[in-house]
């Protein structure tokens, strides 16, 4: 856990993402090495992956704030949407059986792979402004995909914004915000939840997990703030088609634990 921490918080701020698509993972094998019921194994890991994003989604915005890099208009706007998306979403990821859960993490970090393998930053792209139809559209059915993965939102809401011409740093800072208010009303979701069916798993708040919480809130922390410092000084293009290639073999190995399921 304390090793996974380290690029989870750095990607964090790199990305302006919640790391989520590397803990919930890394989180599941963990889970499942501990031979806990495979019942629950992968909504431990979501809500307990929101949970971690908490501090450090909070972290990542401060410092692209910094850099001018957040506008608050589109996260006051658009993020509300977003949170009523993960509401709903929250209730959909408890329904899904655990091996329909992994299938859909799976799909979905496919096509997050392609995005970043395929993705070119455009040069003095022009903002438009973002309607109401599109934030209420667009911003549900950001938070009710994010809500079963329990990610940030980056790799939704980066897409979303540089459609409507935000730089990349921007869209970054941006979506680190929203993140922050993703990952409240996520991990608050998947607690009431995990209460609600009254789960079995040790050391944990719901479908929070304790010491995963406490192991990795420093680490991500301290991470995130370097990533977001590195992200407007580093080649984006390299790190994007790297993460890509990370994505994949995500991907395609929680494909292979859904088959064993």
């Amino acid at each position: 856990m304390a090793l996974t921490a380290i690029p989870v918080g750095f990607i964090a701020g790199l990305f302006g993402v919640g790391g989520g698509l590397i803990t919930v993972p890394v989180l599941f094998y963990i889970f499942n090495s501990m031979e806990l019921d495979r019942s629950f194994i992968m909504h431990l890991a979501v809500g307990t992956s929101f949970a971690i994003i908490i501090p450090t989604s909070f972290i990542s915005t401060m410092t692209h704030m910094k850099f001018k890099a957040v506008d608050f208009d589109i996260v006051k706007s658009f993020g509300a949407f977003v949170v009523i998306g993960i509401i709903i979403g929250t209730i959909f990821a408890v329904i899904l059986k655990t091996a329909y859960l992994i299938l859909f993490f799976s799909v979905l970090t496919m096509l997050f792979a392609f995005y970043f393998l395929t993705s070119k930053e455009k040069t003095n792209s022009v903002q438009r402004k973002m309607n109401l139809i599109y934030k209420v559209i667009l911003g549900f059915l950001s938070g009710f995909f994010i809500a079963p993965m329990g990610i940030g939102g980056g790799s939704i809401n980066v897409p979303i914004l540089k459609i409507f011409g935000y730089s990349i740093n921007k869209a970054i800072g941006s979506s680190a915000a929203i993140g922050f208010l993703v990952s409240t009303i996520g991990a608050l979701c998947f607690v009431i939840s995990g209460k609600y069916l009254n789960i079995e798993a040790p050391l944990s708040f719901g479908f929070v997990n304790i010491p995963a919480f406490l192991i990795f809130i420093p680490i991500t922390m301290l991470m995130a703030k370097i990533g977001a410092i590195a992200v407007h000084k580093i080649n984006r293009r390299i790190i994007n088609r790297l993460f890509g290639v990370f994505l994949l073999v995500v991907s395609s190995s929680l494909f292979l634990e859904y088959l064993k399921f």
